[in-house]
C-alpha cells in the first residue's frame, strides 16, 4: 500500500530520516495524484532515491514555525505557487475575489498568500539564507522574464529578481528536477549554469554572450518602450515552440537573466514511467473530512497525454507544456484505470480520458525533423500545418479498450476537443476515415449529457487573433453533433465556450456574436471575460496595443465599462438586459441590429 509523502517532523521520523534532501513547499493542498504537480516532482525525487517532503500551504502570518519545522534540506527548497498562477487562482477577469479556491481544503480563500513564489522564498531565504531555493510550477515558469501583471497593471521583471531565489525551472519539471538534485549532490555546481530548463541570473553571463543566443531588450527598455516589450514576446514564444532552442538572455538592472534551452520533450516510456509512480491517489490524511474541490473534479480522471498544438493566443499550455504532443502507453492508461476501479468510492464511472486537448492523443508531425526547427506557434491555424499527422485511430482504440476494463461502466471525455482536427481533410485517407469514426464515438459512447467545445468567438477576425478555427467550422461540427443524435435517439447538448473583451474584439463583433448564437438556438452559459495572464500573445497585446507579430496596433477593451459594454451581450436573452442593450446598439451606430436580434 502507497504510503504520502512526509509533511511533517514526526512523518519523517517514523521513516527514520533525521534530515531531509529536498524539501517541497507549496501553495496548494498536498493531493498525492498525478494531477497535482509537487506530488509528481515529489514522486521523481522519491523514485530517485532522495529524501523529499511536501510542505502544504505553509503558514506565512506568523512566525513561520511551518518554514523551520523541517529544519534545512541538504540540497535545495523547492517553492511553487501551486497547479495555477495565484492571481488567476484567486481573481476573476473582474479583479473580484473567486468564489472558492479550488486546491484548498474547503475552498478556503486563506490558506495561501498572494505570488506564493515571491512569499514563501523570502521567508525561506531569511530563514536559511545559504540553502539554494528553485522555483517551479505555472506561476513561476510564465515570469521568467519581464511580464505583465494584470491585477498590479503594470510591467514586472523576473520573478527571480522579485523573490531572491536563486534558480528557476520551467515547463514541466521532472527532468530537470533530478538534474538539478544530481548535480548539487555531486558538487558540480557550476553545471547548473548550463542546465536544460533552467534560469538564474548573474552579473556576467557564463561564456559570455554570442551569435547563438538570443539576446532580449532589458527590463528598462520594455518599461520605456512598449514596442520593446512586444517584440520581446515573439523571440520568447518562436523559442519556447522549438525543439532546438537557443539561450536566451534579458539585462534587468546591472544583471542578466539567463534562460537555458529546455529539454527535448520526453518519450512515451519516459512518461508512462512517471505516471506508473506509486501514488495513493489520495489527499493527505490531514485533510480528513474535508473537501479538496480540484481533487473532487479530477479524482476519477486520467491524463493520457501532453502538451498542444492549438497555440491559442491566450492560453498558457504551450507555454508551459510545449506543443508537441507526448501520448502514454495504452498500457499505462489502463493500468491507472484499473486502480481507480479498486478506490473505495467508485461507481462506474471514469469523468475524463483526456489531456489539454482531448483528441489529440497519438498526433503529431510526421517528419519529426521538421518539428525540431519549426517555431510555428500552433500547427492548426491558419491552415493545419501539412506535415500534421492527425490519424485517431489509437485514441479511438484507447477508448474501446478503456470501456473493457472490469468495473466501467463508462467513460466519459470531460477535457475540450478540437473540433477543427475532425474536420481538416488530412492527405491520409486512413486519418480522414478516422476523424468520422472517432466523431461517433465519441459523441455516442463517451459524453456525459454535454459535450464542452470552445468555439470562442463568431467574428473571423477576433478568431484570427485567438489563433481559433473560422466559427463556420463550429456550425459544421454542430450538424454532425445534432445529425448523430437524432440517428441514435439521443438528447444531449452541445456547451460552446466563448469569451468578450480580447484584444480586437468589439462592441458590434459581440452584438453578431448575440444574433449568431442565437440563430443557433443557444443561451450561453459558458462565458467568461478575457483575462490576461503571462506570457501569452493575448496578454501582450492588451498591455502593449501592438500585435508582437505585425507591430501593429489593436484595439482592445480595457476599461470596465467597455467590458461590460462587449459581455451584456452576451444576455440578449433576459429582458432585464434588452432595454440596455437596445441603447448600446443605438450609441455604437448599429440600431440596424436591434430588430435582427430581439425580432
Amino acid at each position: 500500500m502507497p504510503q504520502w509523502l512526509p509533511t511533517t517532523k514526526k512523518e519523517c521520523e517514523r521513516l527514520g530520516w533525521d534530515q531531509l534532501d529536498v524539501i517541497l513547499f507549496t501553495g496548494d493542498a498536498y493531493v498525492d495524484h498525478p494531477s497535482f504537480g509537487n506530488a509528481v516532482i515529489g514522486r521523481v525525487l522519491e523514485a530517485h532515491g532522495y529524501k523529499v517532503a511536501i510542505v502544504p500551504q505553509p503558514n506565512w502570518q506568523d512566525d513561520l514555525r511551518d518554514f523551520k519545522k523541517l529544519g534545512a534540506p541538504r540540497l535545495f527548497f523547492g517553492v511553487s505557487a501551486g497547479a495555477m498562477d495565484s492571481m488567476v487562482n484567486r481573481y476573476t477577469a473582474g479583479k473580484r475575489l473567486r468564489s472558492e479556491d479550488a486546491y484548498t481544503p474547503d475552498g478556503r480563500h486563506t490558506g495561501r498568500p498572494e505570488y506564493p513564489s515571491i512569499v514563501y522564498t523570502k521567508a525561506l531565504k531569511k530563514l536559511f539564507p545559504d540553502v539554494p531555493v528553485v522555483l517551479g510550477g505555472i506561476e513561476a515558469s510564465l515570469r521568467r522574464f519581464t511580464h505583465y501583471d494584470y491585477w498590479q497593471d503594470k510591467l514586472l521583471p523576473n520573478i527571480l529578481e522579485m523573490s531572491g531565489a536563486d534558480y528557476l525551472t520551467y515547463g514541466m519539471g521532472e527532468k530537470v528536477t533530478i538534474a538539478f538534485a544530481d548535480a548539487i549532490s555531486q558538487g558540480r555546481m557550476d553545471d547548473l549554469l548550463t542546465l536544460p530548463q533552467t534560469a538564474f541570473m548573474c552579473r556576467e553571463v557564463p561564456g559570455g554572450i554570442t551569435d547563438n543566443d538570443k539576446l532580449l531588450a532589458s527590463h528598462e527598455q520594455c518599461l520605456a518602450d512598449k514596442r520593446c516589450q512586444a517584440a520581446n514576446f515573439r523571440i520568447i514564444e518562436e523559442e519556447s515552440n522549438l525543439i532546438e532552442a537557443h539561450r536566451i538572455i534579458q539585462p534587468s538592472g546591472n544583471r542578466y537573466m539567463v534562460v537555458n534551452p529546455p529539454y527535448p520533450p520526453l518519450t512515451t516510456q519516459e512518461l508512462d514511467a512517471i505516471y506508473d509512480l506509486p501514488y495513493t491517489r489520495l489527499p493527505h490524511p490531514r485533510y480528513n473530512g474535508k473537501r479538496i474541490p480540484a481533487y473532487e473534479m479530477i479524482r476519477h480522471s486520467v491524463t493520457i497525454h501532453r502538451g498542444c498544438y492549438g497555440g491559442c493566443s491566450f492560453c498558457t499550455i504551450s507555454a508551459h507544456q510545449g506543443k508537441q504532443i507526448v501520448s502514454r502507453s495504452k498500457e499505462s492508461i489502463l493500468r491507472e484505470l484499473r486502480q481507480i476501479t479498486q478506490m473505495d468510492d467508485f461507481k462506474g464511472y471514469i469523468s475524463d480520458l483526456g489531456g489539454p486537448s482531448a483528441n489529440m492523443y497519438g498526433t503529431g508531425g510526421r517528419d519529426k525533423s521538421l518539428c525540431n526547427k519549426c517555431k510555428r506557434p500552433t500547427c492548426l491555424t491558419p491552415k493545419v500545418c501539412p506535415n500534421l499527422q492527425t490519424d485517431l485511430t489509437a485514441l479511438i482504440d484507447l477508448y474501446r479498450a478503456a470501456d473493457k476494463v472490469p468495473g466501467i461502466k463508462k467513460t466519459c471525455i470531460g477535457s475540450g476537443i478540437r473540433y477543427d482536427i475532425l474536420q481538416y481533410n488530412d492527405p491520409d485517407p486512413k486519418a480522414n476515415k478516422s476523424h468520422a469514426e472517432y466523431a461517433k464515438e465519441l459523441i455516442v459512447k463517451h459524453v456525459s449529457g454535454r459535450l464542452k467545445v470552445a468555439p470562442e468567438h463568431t467574428s473571423d477576425s477576433v478568431l484570427a487573433l485567438m489563433r481559433k478555427p473560422s466559427f463556420v467550422q463550429f456550425g459544421q461540427f454542430k450538424k454532425t453533433f445534432d445529425k448523430i443524435n437524432r440517428e441514435c435517439g439521443l438528447r444531449q447538448q452541445l456547451i460552446p465556450y466563448f469569451i468578450s473583451s480580447h484584444p480586437g474584439c468589439t462592441e458590434v463583433d459581440m452584438a453578431e456574436l448575440a444574433i449568431q448564437t442565437k440563430q443557433l438556438n443557444f443561451k450561453l452559459e459558458q462565458i467568461q471575460d478575457f483575462t490576461p495572464t503571462p506570457m501569452t500573445l493575448s496578454t501582450e497585446i492588451f498591455y502593449t496595443g501592438i500585435n508582437p507579430y505585425t507591430m501593429k496596433p489593436v484595439f482592445t477593451a480595457r476599461s470596465e465599462r467597455d467590458k461590460q459594454a462587449q459581455r451584456q451581450f452576451f444576455f440578449w436573452y433576459d429582458p432585464a438586459q434588452r432595454h440596455r442593450l437596445i441603447a448600446e446598439l443605438r450609441r455604437i451606430g448599429r440600431p440596424d441590429l436591434i430588430p435582427v436580434l430581439f425580432k
